[in-house]
């Protein structure tokens, strides 16, 4: 069983070490004695209790492993992270008297893996936690072997500029161990000992060139077995487009009796076909197949989020049809050998709405006894609730959570079929998506600390981590202070949040290094991206990439006024006041250079050539802006139709904007984007408007967080969600109500209009107190019910 740590382990043995010893564990790394085998390995330890015992043990891996005890996986890791901050996971193993064998699956796939998974050298560390029990099963001490596992061979990756999540999988059985999970077979050999284990947050004498660990922060995955999905089409494999006229229908029910049932089919000898699966969802899953027979033939299972137009994939259209369509995707190929069924899978899971199977035998059948998936991704679930008087607003909600699910696993990610990547752009939206579904702020906190780490010496942090390779978007710096201060407000945690306090300091003050003589920020090196915009070079608005931006420098203006109220929090008044008085030095700049009276906007660039609804958003939000200015823009903002208008990601922006002018309305009539996408057969939120590229990204699910925090108005009013702030804004709609969840209970709203007038029922968990906003004026909240 997975079990959470609080604290490092092993502090006493630590309490009575020298100083020269602190942090050194007291098992150490294992390896192949021979580098260059196999990228895969099995470590084995056979041993015997003579009494039941449940023995807590750390277990780490690089890059990653499976753990077996018996032949039963009872787990697998590592957390992801980076080399400072490499995590172990903690089980507590019930054992028997008598004997046991312990089995670890490892790999380090280097450039074949998933960009994100970064590495140091290939290795494994297996630590008993109770002192008596080092000898007899820890790495470095007990008898450990070790075999490489052959046959594991690499496709080409998929052919996309931005494509991340490393290389399928070529699996041949006939070079494959197959009894390695239970211990068996030939090949074992004693395990070369390599250095100590050594804790992150502890002194030791091997860093920086091992790994520096830590307690897994999250808990395990859920797992869970499901179909393959629905038949969509049978046929000979080519690479031609899907036309059902020229399928085999009649062999399409054996195929449904295999997905659902597991019912063995036979593929004959010197026979291709082509399956289309339709999940009929957003689903993230490994492989699950089971081969007997077929040598020398394949059984390649690749993924898709949706058939395509074109062979070169361009377009999607509906992703209901397939039809006329062409499937481009990837995945695994497994080789199958022998008249013993065996068990296929991949080390990473892939996802998608579509699979499709090519099966090509050879002069032996090939039976297929099992065909399935095991999903996985972090445990959310949503805990809130919301309702309203439009119905076209209920299917966005399913759509944001399961993309949020979806994006959601040992981190937080990108899009899980193009990149699985941790991006700062990305955390906003996800953060708070998370913070009104759910009281679990596990993955913030993560995010939030591992960026921290990736901290580079101009005080910039990486734009996504962690990962192969540092790439550096200046503005995403900006936004991980953001997500600094949402996290200090809505969850009640702010020792964490003053360890981060530096952190803060340091992109402040990174970026006010960047003042030219007229008192703005010119563009600091880096990809200055800011949304994916037509006509926008790569996502630059003009003056982000060489002159200087308005939109950077308003970005700038909102980030330093987070950093102040950070600094309240901590009672660093003067540093609050000086971070002010930056933030309106700067305001007044950038409303001298980039204000255009004639049209009542501020511009995105010095020459005032370009205008967007990114500036005037910014503007709203920041808090330094003019009165006048800010009146003025509350009317252009909305009629001037030659601004560049904001897409799928920075709607999040431009929707909170919306909320402070109080013009929902126009948030609901946005909203409209979200309410066809079931239409375009979409079960999740995609990257950008048509034609996106990925189907899923949670940073277009922030419409779940403004349901919550700009219909019904409920935002934290200090840090630690200790007083609340509602002001409920319906807009067009005659009522609206919702549950969400808060760290000492529940908040519920529920609130109508008629007419000019609203009412409605708050009522506040126990503890807590606030303000209610309403057009007439404000009313005191206290814990229990409110009715208005």
């Amino acid at each position: 069983m997975r079990v959470l740590l609080n604290e490092e382990p092993y502090l006493p043995r630590i309490a009575q070490c020298s100083w020269i010893d602190q942090g050194i564990w007291p098992c150490s790394w294992v390896a192949a004695p021979a580098d260059g085998r196999s990228p895969v390995s099995a470590f084995r330890l056979r041993f015997s209790l003579s009494d039941a015992s449940v023995i807590r043990t750390h277990v780490t891996a690089d890059e990653r492993y499976e753990l077996y005890v018996d032949g039963v996986r009872v787990g697998r890791g590592s957390e992801r992270g980076d080399p400072r901050n490499w995590f172990f996971e903690t089980y507590d193993l019930s054992l028997s008297a008598g004997p046991h064998t312990i089995v670890a699956k490892t790999w380090a796939l280097g450039l074949a893996s998933l960009r994100s998974q970064m590495s140091l050298a290939p290795g494994f560390l297996f630590s008993p936690d109770d002192e008596k029990f080092i000898p007899l099963l820890g790495t470095g001490t007990a008898a450990w072997e070790v075999k490489p596992l052959p046959g594991h061979e690499f496709l080409r990756p998929f052919p996309h500029n931005f494509f991340s999540v490393g290389h399928g999988l070529l699996l041949k059985g006939a070079e494959c161990d197959w009894d390695w999970s239970t211990g068996g077979g030939d090949g074992w050999e004693k395990a070369k000992i390599l250095h100590p284990g050594s804790s992150a947050t502890l002194r030791n004498r091997y860093a920086p060139s091992v790994h520096l660990l830590r307690p897994a922060t999250l808990p395990p995955m859920l797992e869970k077995p499901r179909s393959a999905g629905k038949v969509r089409y049978v046929g000979r494999a080519t690479e031609d487009a899907i036309k059902g006229s020229q399928g085999f229908s009649h062999e399409e029910q054996g195929w449904e009796d295999l997905l659902t049932s597991n019912t063995p089919l036979e593929i004959p000898a010197n026979t291709s076909r082509r399956v289309i699966l339709d999940l009929e969802d957003y689903v993230c899953a490994y492989p699950q197949v089971r081969l007997r027979g077929g040598d020398g033939g394949r059984f390649q299972l690749f993924w898709a989020e949706s058939l395509f137009r074109e062979p070169d994939a361009k377009t999607k259209g509906s992703r209901h049809e397939i039809e006329g369509k062409y499937f481009v995707g990837y995945g695994d190929v497994f080789c199958p050998s022998g008249d013993v069924a065996h068990d296929y899978d991949s080390f990473y899971w892939r996802s998608g709405r579509y699979l499709e199977i090519r099966v090509q035998t050879a002069s032996v059948p090939l039976v297929i006894e099992r065909c399935g998936l095991l999903t996985t991704r972090y445990p959310l679930e949503a805990e809130s609730t919301f309702a309203a008087s439009d119905p076209s607003l209920a299917a966005i909600m399913p759509l944001g959570i399961r993309a949020l699910q979806s994006s959601s696993h040992d981190a937080y990610i990108d899009g899980p079929y193009y990149e699985q990547m941790m991006w700062l752009g990305d955390g906003v939206q996800n953060t708070l998506s998370t913070y009104v579904l759910t009281q679990d702020p596990r993955l913030a906190r993560k995010l939030l600390r591992l960026f921290d780490a990736s901290r580079l010496p101009s005080g910039l942090t990486a734009a996504r981590w962690p990962a192969r390779d540092t790439l550096v978007l200046p503005p995403y710096s900006l936004l991980w202070v953001s997500i600094v201060r949402d996290y200090a407000f809505w969850n009640d945690d702010f020792d964490f949040v003053r360890s981060l306090l530096p952190g803060v300091r340091a992109v402040a003050d990174a970026f006010l290094g960047y003042l030219n003589a007229d008192g703005l920020m010119r563009p600091p090196m880096g990809w200055n991206f800011i949304d994916w915009v037509h006509g926008w070079p790569d996502g630059m608005a003009p003056g982000a990439d060489k002159s200087v931006s308005g939109i950077l420098n308003l970005q700038l203006v909102r980030t330093l006024g987070y950093v102040a109220e950070l600094e309240d929090a901590a009672g660093e008044i003067e540093l609050a006041q000086r971070t002010r008085r930056k933030a309106a030095e700067l305001a007044r700049a950038i409303e001298r250079h980039f204000w255009d009276a004639q049209r009542g906007l501020f511009a995105d660039n010095l020459e005032k050539t370009s205008f967007s609804e990114h500036a005037q958003a910014e503007a709203v939000l920041c808090g330094f802006i003019s009165p006048d200015k800010l009146e003025t823009v509350r009317r252009t903002l909305f009629t001037d139709t030659g601004l560049a208008r904001t897409t799928i990601s920075y709607s999040h922006y431009l929707f909170d904007a919306c909320r402070k002018l109080g013009r929902i309305d126009v948030l609901l009539q946005r909203l409209d984007l979200w309410s066809g996408l079931p239409a375009l057969g979409l079960y999740t939120t995609p990257e950008g408007p048509e034609p996106t590229r990925s189907d899923c990204h949670a940073w277009g699910a922030h419409p779940i967080y403004h349901f919550f925090a700009s219909i019904l108005g409920i935002r934290p009013a200090s840090p630690g969600f200790r007083t609340v702030r509602i002001e409920p804004q319906l807009g067009t709609l005659a009522w609206a109500r919702g549950t969400m969840g808060h760290p000492s209970g529940a908040i519920i709203a529920e609130i109508e209009t008629q007419g000019s007038s609203m009412h409605g029922r708050i009522t506040l968990p126990a503890g807590v107190t606030g303000t209610l906003v309403l057009p007439g004026g404000t009313l005191p909240l206290h814990s229990g019910l409110t009715i208005f």
